[in-house]
């Protein structure tokens, strides 16, 4: 099965219009092989972050999109875009200005198209004509939206190179060892949210922001030493080594160098174990201690 980046690098191509549904995890909206939106699961809606950093209230949204929907619904073929669809209607109603809506559309769009990019098991299905109730607001380029996930990708790497807390609750430490820290907003933000129960993702939806930037800042809490991270694998640890041969009572000998075989060199005495030669040892010990 082709990965999403081959498929749409393809419908780019064709300067396709329609939607590429990945199953429940998202879908991404193309306008003559222009992408103009995209919604993962993996990440807040558009809603969710104009009523977070717009103060847009929830009711607002739905209104405008539930009426954009059944103009999609009722009217012309789906090829032929409404007259009024989403967007224009938020414009309308001075909810926020096209340059608020136009932002939030930026970072909702970068934001979905890394996660359903690297989204896998689902199969890739493409519904011709097929548009979102927002209407196009910003065109993306497809190759540069595939770079830009790649460079998002390289960077969480680069902070923190294992994936294993991106899916994990996020456990700040109750004592560091630095006697200072500078923290971003975001940062302060993360911390405050974290409850030792809440990922990266429920975080993003309680503060109302982008998941990548969350992600992105627990990498970053984790590589200073402030978060809770989980221990190695143990079956990743060195294995250990051979034990050391026991002793026995009588004759001990003692390994040759280089070799597995046990000798006994005829300059050193050998040791009997005798509770006497272990009392000596220990008043050597002592008297030796007692010089210094």
């Amino acid at each position: 099965m082709p990965s999403v980046e081959i498929i749409l690098s393809g419908l780019a191509s064709d300067r396709a219009t329609g939607s590429l549904r990945l199953g429940k995890a998202g879908a991404i909206y193309l306008t003559d092989g222009r992408v103009t939106y995209a919604e993962s699961a993996a990440a807040p809606r558009l809603e969710d972050l104009l009523a977070a950093c717009r103060g847009i209230s929830a009711h607002a949204v739905r209104q405008a999109r539930q009426s954009a929907t059944e103009d999609l619904r009722g009217g012309e073929p789906p090829v032929a875009a409404p007259q009024i669809l989403g967007g224009d209607r938020l414009l309308a109603q001075g909810l926020l200005t096209r340059g608020e809506l136009e932002f939030c559309v930026l970072s909702t769009v970068l934001d979905a198209s890394y996660f359903l990019l690297e989204s896998t098991g689902h199969r890739p299905r493409f519904r011709r004509g097929e548009r979102h109730w927002l209407g196009p607001q910003w065109y993306f380029d497809a190759a540069g939206l595939l770079r830009e996930c790649k460079r998002r990708k390289a960077q969480l790497e680069q902070t923190w190179p294992s994936a294993e807390l991106d899916t994990l609750p996020v456990v700040p430490r109750r004592r560091i060892a630095a006697q200072r820290v500078v923290l971003s907003s975001l940062q302060w933000e993360v911390l405050v949210g974290a409850d030792s129960t809440a990922t990266p993702a429920d975080l993003a939806r309680k503060l109302g922001r982008p998941a990548y930037s969350v992600l992105l800042a627990v990498r970053q809490l984790a590589s200073r030493g402030l978060l809770r991270v989980p221990e190695p694998d143990a079956a990743a640890a060195p294995a250990a080594q051979d034990p050391l041969p026991r002793r026995t009572r009588g004759a001990t000998e003692i390994p040759a160098a280089g070799t597995g075989s046990l000798a006994t060199p005829a300059s050193l005495p050998g040791a009997t174990g005798d509770p006497t030669d272990v009392n000596l040892l220990i008043r050597l010990r002592n008297a030796l201690e007692a010089l210094t």
